[in-house]
């Protein structure tokens, strides 16, 4: 009965850690899949977390199933994080919010909503974009296209190319953004250039589709969320999707949110029903623990303020790693271009390194990048960037000379 059925061919971030695995290399480095690790190699538990953790335990609550939309008081907090405490938008009531299955599953709830009440409408994304954008709104049945974003010479935006895109498409478009972090390019819009994007998107009712992954893991929690608000307080609707997965360490635990900033309360109630419905015909209520955890940190203002800080810290490695790198990759190839390095922000970095140069590194140096040339900075710490510094100038030493 079901010969007919193709094999899957396997995701490529999934696939490659499944190879690092496996990979009996002394010196492997995983740099691929997006993880943030200690300077330990260790997938930290934010001290905040475990805080909470022994405040449930006393507790000793029945695990009952979440309303359709989730827990309220998480609801809640998520808005405020997201949006701003005092953001009018959570004032007028002008955001239907649910808690959703971590990032991928806000993105997946929206892709279908869009799709129902817009049927003609296609997703435009940023080229390239995380490669799960692409699978997730295809397999809602939207239409994609790209529009311009990275340049290959320069490492850096093609910022008048997309604007000038974006410019042309027919209204109702969805227009995917990642208010920062890019992934996974690293490379960001400045607070100016999103001055100049809103009033187009505004002006040709298009729907920005907004998708927040590390919020705090570029400038702040509340820097990283200054498009979001700048959007919101513009007066215009849109989607917003965001994860805690990275920026409170909790991947398993597949907490995230979908919001709708709608032009009127009732508009936003009306939304929030159908986002209901919708989670009821796929999985009827959302993950319990996740939502406990964070709504108690976040609804606990000494542990929020610990939180604030644990983010900062990871921020800060990060930052740390990208200074650190740049400098030996200058210091052992003079000629290596890797100012980007320092500019770009968040988690992942564009190398500019080809597919065949990512196979030579792993092949040769046990080092796992992507091969479209991501690199997660999260992976570097200071026992293996010597190594990583040394194998990429090898790699750039012989592009240089031949």
């Amino acid at each position: 009965m079901f010969k007919h059925i193709p094999p899957y061919p396997g995701d490529p971030i999934m696939s490659l850690f499944e190879a690092f695995q496996k990979d009996h290399h002394p010196r492997k480095i995983n740099l691929s899949i997006g993880l943030y690790y200690d300077n330990e190699n260790n997938i930290p538990v934010l001290e905040c977390v475990r805080r909470a953790k022994a405040l449930l335990a006393n507790e000793d609550k029945p695990h009952t199933y979440l309303p359709m939309e989730g827990m309220a008081l998480y609801r809640q907090m998520l808005q405020e994080t997201v949006f701003g405490k005092d953001s009018p938008v959570l004032r007028d009531k002008r955001v239907a919010t649910i808690q959703s299955v971590g990032g991928s599953g806000a993105l997946r709830i929206g892709a279908d909503f869009l799709k129902t009440y817009f049927p003609g409408s296609a997703v435009w994304v940023s080229d390239p974009t995380w490669d799960n954008h692409q699978v997730i709104f295809a397999g809602a049945g939207l239409e994609i296209h790209a529009y311009p974003y990275y340049d290959e010479l320069t490492n850096s935006l093609k910022f008048e190319q997309m604007l000038g895109c974006i410019s042309t498409l027919p209204a109702h478009s969805i227009v995917l953004l990642q208010p920062c972090c890019h992934n996974p390019t690293g490379i960001d819009m400045s607070r100016e250039q999103w001055l100049e994007l809103i009033p187009v998107l505004q002006q040709r009712r298009l729907i920005p589709f907004m998708d927040m992954a590390y919020q705090g893991f570029g400038d702040g929690l509340d820097e990283d969320a200054w498009a979001i608000r700048t959007m919101a307080n513009a007066g215009m609707p849109f989607v917003v999707s965001n994860s805690f997965s990275k920026n409170f360490s909790l991947y398993g635990e597949r907490s995230g949110g979908l919001s709708f900033v709608a032009a009127s309360e009732a508009e936003a109630t009306t939304i929030l029903g159908q986002l209901k419905a919708a989670v009821r015909r796929i999985y009827s209520s959302p993950p319990l623990y996740g939502a406990r955890l964070i709504s108690t940190v976040l609804g606990t203002p000494e542990l929020a303020a610990q939180w604030d800080a644990e983010v900062a810290q990871m921020r800060i490695r990060i930052r740390h790693m990208r200074t650190s790198l740049q400098q030996l990759l200058q210091h052992k190839l003079s000629e290596a271009a890797a100012g980007y390095l320092t500019e770009q922000r968040g988690m992942f970095s564009y190398t500019g390194l080809s597919a065949a140069e990512v196979d030579r590194l792993r092949e040769e140096q046990g080092v796992y990048l992507l091969r479209s040339g991501r690199m997660c900075v999260a992976g570097l710490n200071e026992a293996n960037i010597e190594h990583v510094a040394a194998s990429m100038a090898d790699i750039l030493r012989a592009r240089i000379n031949p």
